[in-house]
């Protein structure tokens, strides 16, 4: 069965780029196995000093639940199961490192996301991901 990572950071062209592939889907033999993953930004400065990791922990899980449920529910009402995944740290870094400890066959996101400067044909973290990535990456507008 083929695995699939969808990042997910909340944009409408993140939710766009999930909406087309469901349409695509219907191109496989099969339903490949879907993981949607929201990487969080850690906290800067020195918040660790007035907030216990746990709370800093939730915080990011709670932030990513929001973030995914777009996606999710997307996936749900085409009756498509996927697992979730939140992590913090560098966007392009970690979407790669996902999708080599899960063997992803593929990765499939937007041409941009949630990025401050806009009008680039490609953002800093798709960028990022196509050069540097082991594992193929479709991009869906």
């Amino acid at each position: 069965m083929l695995k699939f990572l969808l990042p997910v950071d909340g944009s409408d062209i993140s939710n766009k780029a999930i909406a087309g592939f469901i349409k695509l889907l219907d191109y496989y033999k099969e339903v490949p196995e879907l993981h949607l993953l929201n990487v969080q930004f850690p906290q800067r400065g020195s918040v660790n000093r007035f907030i216990d990791k746990k709370s800093i922990n939730l915080y990011h899980q709670e932030e990513g639940m929001k973030v995914l449920q777009g996606a999710r529910r997307s996936l749900d009402q085409a009756g498509i199961a996927c697992k979730l995944h939140i992590t913090v740290g560098d966007p392009a870094e970690m979407i790669i490192r996902y999708a080599k400890e899960m063997e992803c066959d593929q990765i499939v996101m937007g041409p941009r996301g949630l990025g401050t400067v806009k009008g680039l044909l490609l953002g800093s973290v798709t960028s990022r991901v196509m050069q540097l990535s082991t594992t193929p990456v479709l991009l869906i507008k």
